[in-house]
């Protein structure tokens, strides 16, 4: 599976997750202007990255079932 270059975009497209979810916890922890400003933009993001996530997981795994 790690042979498949789809397998290194799914992985990327999981990392983006992990960051953006890491910037969100971070900016909610603190508080302030920045949570303010940014909350709903910052959740709207993530949400659109693991809907993107889980679309490139859906093809790489169809995609690999297509090959064996």
């Amino acid at each position: 599976m790690a042979d498949n270059p789809l397998f290194y975009v799914a992985l990327f497209a999981c990392l983006a997750v992990v960051a953006v979810l890491l910037v969100g916890i971070g900016g909610f922890a603190k508080g302030g202007d920045f949570n303010r400003k940014y909350a709903n933009k910052i959740m709207r993001l993530r949400l659109l990255m693991q809907f993107i996530a889980v679309i490139v997981i859906v093809v790489v795994v169809w995609v690999s079932r297509g090959a064996n």
